[in-house]
């Protein structure tokens, strides 16, 4: 499961504007980041994932999914949040997360760059609705 769900991680993370893949300190576990700012990290095992996420959103998450989502050792107390990989992840989910933690970190000209994208990377017309 490990190299399937990194290899998904790794296409959503380097389709956002800007993004690139590499190792966060002395781990080999791959990391992406946007402008050399970390938005998410994966473990070295691939069996989960930690994610930036706004205020009250880690909180909601892992009490209403506490098999999927938990508080990541050393970031947990600044909001970011873990989740498992390796149980079965609903990806549009995983995709949305990702993209708000990639907003979280990343210039607004980046951020509205993918508000352009949006329609076409999920098979909509533009003006369509989205979310």
């Amino acid at each position: 499961m490990g190299g399937d769900a990194i290899a998904r991680l790794r296409d959503i993370c380097l389709s956002l504007p800007e993004a690139s893949e590499r190792a966060f300190g002395g781990h080999a576990a791959p990391s992406f980041r946007v402008r050399d700012k970390l938005f998410l990290m994966t473990s070295e095992d691939g069996r989960s994932m930690t994610f930036k996420a706004a205020p009250g959103v880690q909180e909601a998450l892992v009490r209403a999914a506490p098999r999927r989502f938990f508080v990541p050792a050393y970031v947990g107390g600044k909001g970011w949040v873990g989740a498992w990989l390796d149980v079965g992840p609903d990806w549009q989910e995983i995709a949305e997360l990702v993209e708000d933690s990639y907003r979280m970190i990343a210039p607004r000209r980046l951020s509205a760059q993918l508000d352009d994208q949006l329609p076409r990377r999920r098979g909509q017309p533009r003006g369509s609705a989205s979310r």
